[in-house]
């Protein structure tokens, strides 16, 4: 049986830089911690804690003092960085270069727009560590859709400058886009055309993942994806593959692979999320060829 692992599956370069960072500064002897888990895969976080990187809750990080703490690729919002100046504490910032242009950029878009009331319109995932660092950015106008559901919260005869959470499919981020278009065009064609400003923030690595991802799925009777079951980015990409062949199986773990997944396949493809480790995925293929 042929095994295959797909040549883009494994860390986003934002997640590989921020395991780099902390691995460079646990190295160092001390004790780092980092709030929330580095990355949404459990196999990475305990090599990565083997190591001492000690993570930690909002709750946890409010009452440390005198110490080191990681920012993950994520980001965070202005608040978390204003509590650390406030308890000494030494930030490690591992924020993803993509993310915190972002950051910037809705804040500058914030203040420049505050004169036109206009709406900060972020589509993401709820409670989503980026989206809080991003909501944090927009400050207490911003607006967070997660689907068309929410797009009622909106008000279409004011300025809407939209983004989106790097890790959501691009696909669904241009359906949100035209509908707003269309719900402003409803009051005027020139109104939506002036009003409405559509940034492309989704990570290209991410958004270039989905057609290669497809086309990869198609090429194997087996899908196997390696991911954790957090990771938003995960079940997205999963999804695609599972849609063009329906013997597509996720894991989060080499133990939970089944041998009758395999029956009668001649190929296997091994991919995984932008936030699983290319070794883990390396690990599952090697044990499948052994089937």
């Amino acid at each position: 049986m042929k095994v295959d692992v797909e040549a883009g599956s494994g860390f986003c370069f934002g997640v590989q830089n921020a395991v780099m960072i902390a691995e460079e500064a646990l190295r160092a002897g001390e004790t780092v911690y980092c709030l929330g888990e580095i990355v949404h895969n459990d196999i990475e976080v305990a090599r990565l804690t083997e190591l001492g990187l000690a993570t930690i809750t909002y709750e946890e990080f409010e009452n440390l003092r005198d110490c080191k703490v990681l920012i993950r690729a994520h980001g965070e919002p202005p608040s978390t960085y204003a509590k650390a100046a406030e308890n000494n504490i030494e930030i490690i910032d591992a924020t993803c270069p993509i993310v915190r242009s972002m950051q910037e950029k809705i804040r500058r878009v914030a203040e420049v727009s505050r004169d036109e009331e206009g709406q900060i319109v972020i589509y993401g995932k709820e409670g989503h560590a980026e989206v809080i660092g991003l909501m944090g950015a927009a400050g207490p106008g911003g607006i967070l859709v997660t689907g068309q559901g929410d797009l009622h919260r909106i008000d279409y005869t004011k300025p809407v400058f939209l983004f989106s959470q790097t890790t959501k499919s691009k696909v669904q981020y241009e359906v949100v886009a035209e509908i707003i278009r269309l719900n402003m065009e409803k009051i005027s064609h020139e109104h939506a055309a002036a009003n409405l400003k559509v940034h492309n923030t989704i990570c290209r690595q991410v958004s270039g993942r989905e057609p290669r991802l497809r086309d990869f799925a198609l090429q194997h009777d087996v899908i196997i994806f390696v991911s954790g079951r957090q990771s938003s980015n995960g079940r997205m990409l999963f999804e695609i593959c599972l849609k063009v062949n329906p013997r597509s199986h996720f894991i989060a773990a080499p133990g939970e692979l089944n041998r009758e997944w395999f029956a009668g396949a001649s190929s296997v493809g091994v991919c995984g999320a932008t936030s699983t480790p290319r070794w883990l995925i390396q690990k599952v293929a090697d044990i499948i060829a052994k089937v």
